[in-house]
């Protein structure tokens, strides 16, 4: 297989990790998780991180892992941190690096489902109340959609496994 890059994201809650995961391992390939792989570098959590040193930091860094992935490894899967499109020009080197770029678009209803069952492992909602959450959600994705939307690829994810999902990526990719 020749060089394959895939970028998958989206949302927190998407299933952005799943999705790439079943991917990754249908094309026999290495899967990434931004988020892991900046933990790693850092020897911190991305909460501690933020914690510690700021977003401004976390965002140089995150641009620092991002473009040092690309020049780095072949033939993967990558996720991307549900915020990592919108900052500085990240989505233009995910665009320019690969062809496969593929935004996995979810309903606001569907992603408040999910995301209230996983609150306490995203520090980002854990404050959000229950009722608050589709708001809160609507407003991110609002803001995030015009970085979102320049993924090459759209995927609806709303009512379709992540297998079927999967299975949509792959039969798409360049």
């Amino acid at each position: 297989m020749k060089d394959v890059k895939i970028v998958l994201l989206g949302y927190m809650g998407s299933g952005k990790t799943t999705i790439g995961k079943i991917v990754a391992n249908h094309l026999n390939i290495k899967f990434l998780d931004l988020d892991d792989y900046i933990e790693q570098q850092e020897n911190m959590s991305v909460g501690l991180i933020f914690e510690k040193r700021g977003e401004l930091y976390f965002r140089k860094k995150e641009r620092e892992y991002l473009s040092q992935i690309f020049l780095t490894e072949t033939n993967f899967v990558l996720s991307l941190g549900g915020g990592t499109p919108c900052f500085g020009d990240n989505m233009e080197l995910v665009n320019e690096k690969t062809v496969n770029s593929f935004y996995l678009n979810i309903s606001i209803d569907e992603l408040s489902k999910r995301l209230k069952l996983e609150k306490n492992q995203r520090p980002i909602i854990a404050h959000i109340k229950d009722n608050e959450m589709q708001e809160f959600i609507g407003k991110h994705l609002f803001e995030r959609s015009f970085f979102y939307n320049k993924a090459h690829q759209k995927i609806k994810v709303n009512n379709n496994t992540p297998a079927e999902i999967a299975n949509m990526i792959i039969t798409t990719l360049v």
